[in-house]
């Protein structure tokens, strides 16, 4: 093996910039030369590879985002779209991949590993998700981002005696919202695991009022069955009823915006460097996550199309913690 890719692919989160410096400098040690694909698996079909070194991925440990790019890319998901790219690989000399991405990203590296491409996926996702990980890059940079907003918002809500309403990522999983929610002490998490009805979240609210709260604060994942919409129309229309107004912040990408924190670039940059030690290996068609504190590599048939499943319990101990 004397030359690797590496690509992001799907959203980005904070960290990824990490684990590509990581993989570049750590290949170059080994005396790899190191291709990095632009625009994620779209890149790799059309074949948009740049050599990387040492210093071209220097000053990003930093910067959020991915300075490879990323893209969605249905052509992708065909056969022959997969051939595009591993034509694309085989002509400019790449002997090896690394995928930086979470689920969808991982599925793919699956499927070129099975056509026969070396390969090893790199657990990167905001939603932590991902078999194979018990915290994902970029998950806990996007908790401290969605939380400081959260802290923020109380200060205005305890300020004008307001219930608020905070939308945070999530369209298939409510881990983030789960997890802010505890740390912010909302008085009502609603994810699409358990989701809540419009009312379940009004009678949550007014609860708060009633034990003699000055404000509240509901958490939901966009994700739920009631869209952030539809909640805060519902509250307008029973608002004599309900007996207060409800206030809406939706976060949407910007939680996957800014710098990631300490946490999210040692954790990016340890899973970059085990990666490329795995194919030095030999070892392939794996996932590089972390495992009860350990780096850990778990096969990607294991990881490819599903989720870890979320503690639930924990609901139960936002709901005790609420009071």
């Amino acid at each position: 093996m004397k030359r690797i890719g590496v690509l992001t692919s799907g959203g980005d989160a904070p960290g990824m910039n990490a684990a590509i410096r990581a993989v570049t400098r750590t290949g170059i040690a080994a005396g790899l030369e190191v291709m990095g694909v632009r625009c994620g698996y779209a890149g790799l079909i059309s074949g948009e590879l740049i050599p990387l070194g040492a210093r071209d991925v220097g000053g990003i440990i930093e910067r959020g985002g991915t300075m490879l790019e990323s893209a969605r890319c249905l052509e992708f998901e065909t056969e022959e779209g997969r051939r595009k790219a591993i034509a694309t690989l085989r002509s400019k000399g790449v002997d090896a991949l690394i995928v930086i991405g979470g689920n969808g990203s991982q599925a793919g590296a699956w499927s070129l590993y099975k056509m026969g491409i070396p390969l090893v996926g790199i657990a990167s996702t905001i939603d932590n998700d991902l078999v194979g990980s018990d915290i994902t890059i970029g998950v806990d940079t996007a908790m401290n981002t969605a939380l400081d907003a959260i802290d923020r918002l109380k200060t205005t809500a305890s300020s004008h005696h307001r219930a608020f309403l905070v939308e945070v990522m999530g369209k298939g999983c409510g881990y983030l919202a789960l997890m802010v929610g505890i740390a912010g002490g909302a008085e009502v998490i609603a994810i699409p695991e358990a989701s809540c009805t419009p009312e379940e979240i009004a009678l949550g609210l007014r609860s708060a009022y009633d034990r003699g709260k000055k404000f509240a604060i509901a958490v939901i994942a966009e994700g739920i069955k009631h869209k952030t919409s539809d909640i805060a129309a519902y509250f307008k229309e029973h608002r004599e009823r309900i007996g207060f107004d409800l206030r809406v912040t939706i976060l949407g990408h910007v939680q996957r915006g800014g710098s990631p924190g300490a946490f999210d670039r040692l954790l990016a940059t340890r899973m970059g460097a085990k990666a490329v030690e795995a194919l030095v290996e030999g070892k392939q068609g794996v996932l590089v996550g972390l495992l009860k504190g350990e780096m850990a590599l778990t096969p990607l048939e294991k990881v490819a199309y599903q989720k870890k499943p979320l503690d639930l319990g924990l609901l139960e101990l936002a709901r005790i913690l609420a009071r």
